[in-house]
């Protein structure tokens, strides 16, 4: 850690005052606060005044670029330093969302290096462990020089969150989640990119999030997070682009753990739905940019998913951490629920809307997901959409499909499809995929 003044010369009161009066922190007053709060020397009742007076006032680029580093200073730092062109992929949550599943053996494919740590699901949103678990003998932990062996020989890396990363964050959370001060940018910026800092990766793509199976719902706040989090990447020193894609509807045609693997797979040979494809294209394209690699960086992002190399570097990516290489072959044998069930369109039409939101909460109740930290998932089960938003439906024809195991959950979950479903007279306008970039 940073050098910290000690703790019994830590006025906290002094603290609280000064922003909620409207004041700044200095770098050596928040690493303080946050070195003092991670060992036990500040109590929560006093940083939870803090953190109100923060979302009340606020604070500057400086002060967010510096708590972050305060917090990404309170536990290890991943020291990459001796791998080539490290790039990091962080996505702020949504349905259907496997892109890392793709992007990351194209980056390998390309040359970048991704040592990478990701999480695990938690409410409506996937996480990319739990999908990759659904590989059978897929294994998330490797020791430290396992980790770093195989970055170096196979490019990529991914592993679930098990070094002591960012503590600060974690406690951090856990407070404003009871005090009703997640809602903040600042805190928000620094909790995901106070990670992404220990890391250890040079460049930084972030693909945020917008719309109703989202944490921000409006453009505009997407773009005031994106701005924060490059201008802290800044600040740090890391090369950061950030991208605003659409959460309206889920990514793809598939949600659910081993049916997202599935059509990643497709997705790596070429053959999966369209706007994963170019979703996966368009973040190549940032983090090439972002690592200094721009020059005919589409071309050769396109390449990887038509010449076998991506598909080749996650068949080997698999395999090194115990995975069956044999399920890459053939992803068929992936388990998914036998159960089947549909959702009907009531009328004819154009498909308007599939709520995102509507089917993760279905893949939850359904048993994909969980409702608390280390709760066990069913990988199998998911829903399919069998149309798209924008297509013409006549009524009674199948919409969406559902996944399940033994009825379980089946009935809350087509309530929730059904409620998410929206046909019109008119097929709606295009939605664009990509929203805005912040570079």
């Amino acid at each position: 850690m940073s050098s910290t003044q000690p703790a019994a010369d830590l006025n906290v009161p002094d603290l609280i005052q000064k922003k909620r009066n409207g004041e700044t922190h200095s770098a050596a007053e928040l690493s303080a606060l946050i070195g003092g709060y991670t060992r036990g020397k500040v109590p929560d009742y006093q940083v939870a005044a803090w953190l109100m007076a923060v979302c009340w006032r606020g604070m500057t680029p400086q002060e967010t670029g510096d708590l972050t580093i305060s917090m990404a200073e309170s536990g290890d730092l991943l020291d990459l330093s001796s791998l080539p062109h490290t790039v990091d992929k962080h996505s702020t949550g949504g349905v259907g969302d496997k892109t890392s599943l793709v992007l990351t053996p194209m980056l390998a494919a390309l040359g970048l290096t991704v040592a990478k740590m990701s999480g695990r699901g938690l409410a409506h949103t996937g996480g990319t462990i739990d999908k990759l678990e659904s590989i059978p003998g897929w294994n998330a932990e490797l020791s430290d020089e396992a980790f770093l062996e195989q970055a170096r020989e196979v490019g990529l890396a991914l592993v679930g969150q098990s070094r002591n990363l960012a503590p600060a964050d974690g406690l951090l959370y856990a407070l404003r989640d009871v005090t009703a001060t997640v809602e903040c940018l600042p805190l928000i910026a620094s909790s995901i990119m106070s990670k992404k800092l220990a890391s250890g990766a040079r460049s930084i793509v972030l693909d945020v999030k917008v719309g109703a199976g989202a944490f921000m719902k409006t453009v505009a706040d997407g773009e005031q997070l994106a701005r924060a989090m490059a201008l802290i990447g800044q600040h740090a020193g890391r090369n950061v682009r950030a991208v605003l894609t659409d959460m309206q509807a889920p990514l793809g045609r598939l949600a659910g753990n081993s049916l997202e693997v599935q059509e990643a797979i497709a997705t790596l040979r070429g053959q999966g739905p369209e706007d994963l494809h170019r979703l996966c294209i368009e973040l190549a394209v940032e983090a090439l940019t972002a690592a200094g690699f721009s020059d005919n960086a589409r071309a050769r992002a396109e390449s990887t998913l038509h010449d076998g190399s991506a598909l080749a570097k996650f068949r080997a990516f698999v395999a090194a951490q115990g995975g069956d290489p044999a399920y890459i072959d053939d992803p068929g044998l992936l388990d998914v629920a036998p159960g089947r069930a549909e959702v009907l369109a009531e009328t004819g039409g154009f498909l308007n809307s599939v709520d995102a939101l509507s089917v993760g909460r279905a893949v939850l109740v359904l048993g994909g997901g969980r409702e608390r930290k280390g709760e066990a998932i069913d990988h199998g089960v998911g829903v399919e959409l069998l149309v798209k938003p924008s297509e013409a439906v006549v009524a009674g024809q199948p919409l969406l499909r559902v996944y399940h195991r033994q009825e379980r959950g089946l009935e809350r979950a087509l309530d929730l499809l059904r409620s998410g479903v929206g046909i019109g007279a008119t097929p709606p306008d295009a939605a664009p995929l990509i929203l805005g970039r912040i570079g």
